[in-house]
């Protein structure tokens, strides 16, 4: 019952995310992004906004948290094979033409080498003694 359950949920999802509103999410992303600490967070999952998110929330967040993409980093091959390992180990669907669009978003916003912290760390720290 509770795969049936998640099952019609991934879908519900899935359909939203093929049919869902495109037009708005492009006001959303910046101009020119240098970093992951400039670019628009979905409030709902914590996720970089882009054209493919309602894609990536339906593919990939019905099944497990966001904070799970979120503190992960691979190439774009690695990603395929963490989705290869979920189809055979956890039943994941087959993403079908949708693979692309996932694959793409992750690559660009999740790859090795990009920090997972939310900002960069402090530089030219002044420090100073205090007094007892």
């Amino acid at each position: 019952m509770k795969f049936i359950i998640v099952g019609l949920i991934g879908m519900g999802l899935y359909y939203q995310a093929l049919s869902g509103p495109k037009d708005h999410v492009a006001s959303y992303l910046p101009e020119a992004a240098e970093s992951l600490d400039t670019l628009k967070r979905d409030p709902e999952t914590g996720l970089v906004v882009d054209q493919n998110l309602y894609m990536i929330k339906a593919q990939c967040t019905s099944c497990h948290s966001s904070k799970l993409i979120i503190a992960n980093r691979f190439t774009r091959d690695g990603w395929k094979q963490k989705i290869r390992w979920m189809q055979e180990k956890h039943n994941l669907w087959d993403l079908g033409e949708t693979e692309k669009q996932v694959l793409d978003y992750l690559e660009k916003y999740y790859p090795p080498g990009q920090p997972t912290a939310r900002r960069s760390p402090l530089k030219d720290i002044k420090w100073y003694k205090l007094e007892q």
